[in-house]
């Protein structure tokens, strides 16, 4: 995550300094060339601001100190920075540290082989005034979603194929004990056994500590069956992706405070330029000087236009 927002923040600085470098270059020294006649403009008060908005855009804060503003300016931007960066890093390690620990308890918990076995030998007891063979969902291998597995092996070798949907052992069920039968664990399979009841009879603890209750979902009321152990893993994930929130928040955070920093530089930029002009009785004013072209002439001159714009 972090590696993907520098690339973007890298990106986007290039083609800032490219859209506004030019301008910069050429509108700097107060003189710019008309293609028409020979043109003339002199406003040694005018100001480009473009140059402390790509600062800004690429590091907020450093629009402002070439704006030379207040350093409570600057190190408001820099120190927003560098706080979102650090917090960015943080919930991306701590977002990371939960995926594993969770995957890793599905792994040494959650089994192809249970799930089979539970689904074929139904456990006996009650729960509430309902037997496992009560819910559809728990009945069945197959249902609204799949698990992928790959085949290896004598068996792949017999069927002709590698891959299968977890489907075909509603008519294979002895596919779930063979050594060359597993299923893909992707973030497909992660989320599948956490969220949905069809895949419940894979916990270790389903055989005996199932469950069943009822959560309100606004207009009616949806049965969810747990075990202890899922909720445990549903807890962990809901972890994992608690920090992944907070990594989108931190980017949003830092995508905003490069905009904020560059609008403020260029704002600021605008407001000295004024002030210098006032300063100097030259309040909005611009002076412009042609030779206007006579095809009559000669020397093709026909006077010189003066002109002022205030």
């Amino acid at each position: 995550m972090v590696g993907v927002t520098l690339k973007f923040f890298l990106i986007f600085s290039l083609c800032c300094l490219k859209v506004f470098g030019q301008n910069i270059d050429l509108k700097s020294d107060g003189i710019e060339k008309d293609s028409a006649s020979i043109v003339i403009l002199k406003n040694e008060f005018t100001s480009y601001p473009g140059k402390p908005l790509v600062m800004s855009l690429v590091l907020p804060g450093a629009g402002q100190i070439y704006n030379k503003s207040p350093i409570w300016k600057t190190a408001s931007f820099l120190g927003v920075e560098l706080a979102t960066i650090f917090a960015l890093n943080y919930f991306s390690s701590e977002a990371e540290k939960y995926k594993e620990d969770y995957q890793l308890y599905a792994d040494q918990n959650w089994t192809l082989s249970n799930w089979v076995t539970n689904h074929t030998n139904f456990p006996n007891q009650e729960n509430n005034g309902r037997f496992w063979q009560s819910f559809s969902s728990l009945i069945r291998l197959s249902g609204t979603h799949d698990l992928n597995l790959i085949i290896s092996g004598d068996l792949s070798e017999e069927l002709g194929l590698t891959k299968v949907s977890s489907d075909s052992l509603d008519t294979n069920p002895s596919w779930a004990f063979s050594d060359d039968v597993v299923v893909v664990k992707d973030r497909h399979f992660y989320e599948n056994i956490g969220k949905y009841d069809q895949f419940l009879g894979g916990w270790d603890d389903a055989g005996s500590d199932w469950y069943w209750e009822e959560k309100d979902v606004g207009d009616s009321l949806e049965i969810i069956i747990k075990t202890p152990k899922k909720q445990n893993y549903i807890n962990q994930r809901y972890k994992s992706n608690q920090m992944l929130t907070r990594v989108k928040y931190s980017v949003t955070t830092l995508m905003f405070n490069h905009v904020i920093s560059g609008i403020e530089s260029v704002f600021t930029s605008q407001k000295n330029a004024e002030k210098n002009a006032l300063s100097n009785n030259l309040s909005k004013k611009d002076y412009q000087i042609n030779l206007t072209y006579n095809p009559l002439n000669n020397s093709g001159i026909g006077g010189i236009n003066f002109s002022l714009q205030f």
